[in-house]
């Protein structure tokens, strides 16, 4: 599968149990759309790898998800920090037109409010109370920005960018 086309819908924290099961961290609401999985995709040192969902339950805000492909607490372990994907038309709800995939922010110039450009979307991480954006500036550093409308103003994925508002210390451009 071409991994652009697919979309994030959880990452292995951990294994669970010695049968090979891993704990997965999701966002918080997506239950229904994870308990209809079938077949998910991760990747692992740039190798791409089909997993089958043989049982899942859900624990403490996880998901424990047994693969039919993973039989070890070692195998299991080898996936841990792995991002799960699915196919993206298999989600279900239709994005309305000023919805987008949080994967989509990824690769996005970042400009400030005054237009000038402080770096690239390198990653989104869910926090569990919200995402964080993570901006790649031209000091090669990570500088992470709660993604909340008070902050990031602005998401033009047409365009490729989005608008972080000047927060002291958080980001300074033209570094």
């Amino acid at each position: 599968k071409d991994m652009d086309k697919l979309l994030s819908i959880g990452k292995i924290l951990n294994f669970h149990g010695i049968q090979g099961e891993v704990k997965v961290g999701y966002t918080a609401g997506a239950e229904s759309r994870l308990s209809n999985l079938k077949t998910v995709y991760t990747a692992k040192n740039d190798r791409q790898i089909k997993l089958t969902v043989e049982t899942l339950r859900f624990h403490k805000k996880t998901a424990l998800i047994k693969f039919k492909e993973i039989n070890s607490i070692n195998e299991a372990a080898e996936l841990k920090g792995c991002l799960l994907k699915i196919e993206k038309d298999l989600l279900t709800n239709v994005l309305d037109k000023d919805e987008y995939y949080i994967d989509d922010l990824v690769g996005l110039k970042a400009f400030d409010a005054d237009n000038n450009l402080v770096g690239t979307v390198s990653f989104v991480a869910n926090q569990g109370e919200g995402h964080l954006v993570a901006i790649k500036g031209k000091d090669d550093e990570e500088h992470y920005v709660p993604f909340v409308k008070e902050l990031v103003p602005e998401v033009n994925i047409k365009e490729g960018k989005i608008v972080i508002n000047n927060i002291p210390g958080l980001i300074e451009a033209g570094k």
